[in-house]
């Protein structure tokens, strides 16, 4: 997340300044593309076959998060953020990141820029900046919003940018037509938000091919994370652990050199 650049991404120019008082909409738009190209079937383009599937999902996505908004949930301020290119800061700092995953779809390459179309369709901005992914993006907004005395809703799922989650942050998952706060969060990782980050650099993510220290899976790493406070204390009190087998496992492997620099690594990753 933001901790870990050297240069923070860029506001957009023309965007009207926040305030308090106001209510920030951050829409991830690459994860709206993905579940829209994997919940929908071949929809071609009699012209010429061109497969439109998920700029139809997209739209419809788009539209309907728009249409049923609430009165008390309409935004001061809303955009839609994208992943511009695979290459950003974490894989020069990781070459492995996310270096097992396939390049995207043949039929969904050309779709990328008919749904940035799409977008300025709507009348909306198009958020992205080469670099960084959309969950930098969205989080240096949102840390921005909050300095500004705003409020802020992620349109996302995805559980990377649960550790944003705070007073004046919340997540909406719209598959679900779920809001997800302070408790969703604790429930979902039994840590809160501020503490997410602590329990991913144990358990690694195998999606963006992130190792885990060798704890047994995310409810014993969410205990050490309470118990011990972060992934330092938890390191340098490692002899403290009760349980025989999980106190070895982390003094034989986690105070090694190497697998300590890849936990740490794993912090500036999430």
């Amino acid at each position: 997340m933001p901790a870990a650049q050297k240069t923070p991404p860029k506001p957009p120019s023309a965007a009207k300044p926040l305030k308090k008082g106001d209510h920030l909409f951050l829409v991830d738009g690459s994860g709206y593309i993905f579940r829209a190209y994997h919940a929908l079937p071949p929809i071609n383009r009699k012209s010429d076959g061109l497969q439109l599937n998920a700029v139809f999902g997209f739209c419809n996505m788009l539209w309907k998060l728009l249409r049923d908004m609430k009165a008390e949930d309409k935004p001061t301020h809303l955009a839609v953020v994208f992943d511009l290119s695979e290459k950003t800061f974490r894989t020069e700092m990781y070459p492995d990141y996310k270096a097992h995953r396939p390049d995207p779809p043949d039929d969904l390459k050309p779709q990328f820029g008919l749904i940035r179309q799409a977008v300025h369709a709507f009348d909306l901005p198009c958020l992205e900046q080469k670099g960084f992914e959309a969950d930098d993006l969205i989080a240096t907004y949102v840390r921005q919003a909050c300095e500004a005395g705003a409020t802020s809703t992620i349109v996302s799922s995805d559980k990377d940018l649960m550790q944003l989650v705070n007073d004046s942050v919340i997540m909406y998952d719209t598959m679900k037509d779920k809001k997800i706060g302070h408790a969703e969060v604790i429930e979902k990782f039994g840590v809160p938000p501020d503490k997410v980050i602590e329990v991913q650099a144990l358990i690694g993510d195998s999606t963006d091919n992130v190792p885990a220290c060798p704890v047994s899976g995310q409810k014993t790493a969410a205990l050490l994370i309470n118990e011990y406070g972060d992934l330092e204390t938890l390191l340098k009190r490692a002899g403290e652990i009760k349980q025989d087998k999980r106190r070895q496992a982390i003094i034989d492997q986690c105070r090694q050199g190497a697998v300590v620099e890849k936990a740490r690594l794993r912090l500036t990753l999430m």
